[in-house]
């Protein structure tokens, strides 16, 4: 039997709408919730195996996508957030008392400087777009996971359509690269 990865696997994945223009995400305390609108849906939706992210309790992946920080508004109780790890590069946004993520947000030269990181699943509002990929997939192995299970997570993955990596997808792979390259001085024509 599979293991246990996030309910929006374990639940089936539902088709997100390319319509869809935001909405807004909560912290899970009973009352005086931190809210945080977001101005538009996100782009590379996916599940995320590293340390730092949040995930729901019993949860082995996050789910993070990524949106323009101009699009990423805290509505109310600003004051319960403090950033998890200030040394970081993604700058974690929780609430303090019930200690759920809100929003990452780079404020260093880095490849997605500009692009605020969020869990859509604290939202109660349907359409966003849905998982397009599985990172960091082996991360999970190095915070106790049975080595032996990870073909049995990884066969989960790809049985709902998406491809597992190690790292980020080819196409955010290529976004650091070339940033990279352009910092060295390289210049691409059509960019």
């Amino acid at each position: 039997m599979a293991p246990s990865i996030h309910p929006f696997i374990d639940n089936g994945i539902t088709k997100g709408d390319p319509n869809f223009s935001g909405g807004t995400i909560s912290c899970k305390c009973p009352s005086n919730k931190v809210t945080v609108a977001l101005k538009s849906n996100v782009a590379h939706n996916h599940f995320c195996g590293c340390s730092k992210c949040w995930k729901p309790a019993g949860s082995l992946f996050s789910l993070v996508g990524v949106l323009p920080r101009d699009k990423v508004e805290v509505q109310s109780n600003a004051d319960k957030l403090h950033i998890i790890d200030p040394s970081a590069a993604i700058q974690r946004n929780a609430c303090k008392e019930c200690g759920v993520h809100l929003f990452g947000r780079i404020e260093v030269e880095h490849p997605f400087h500009g692009l605020d990181f969020v869990h859509v699943e604290l939202s109660e509002q349907k359409g966003w777009q849905e998982p397009q990929f599985a990172a960091f997939v082996s991360s999970i192995i190095e915070q106790g996971f049975n080595p032996k299970e990870i073909d049995a997570v990884r066969g989960k993955f790809k049985a709902n359509g998406l491809e597992t990596y190690d790292t980020l997808s080819p196409v955010l792979m290529d976004l650091i690269a070339t940033f990279t390259a352009q910092k060295a001085g390289h210049k691409f024509a059509n960019l």
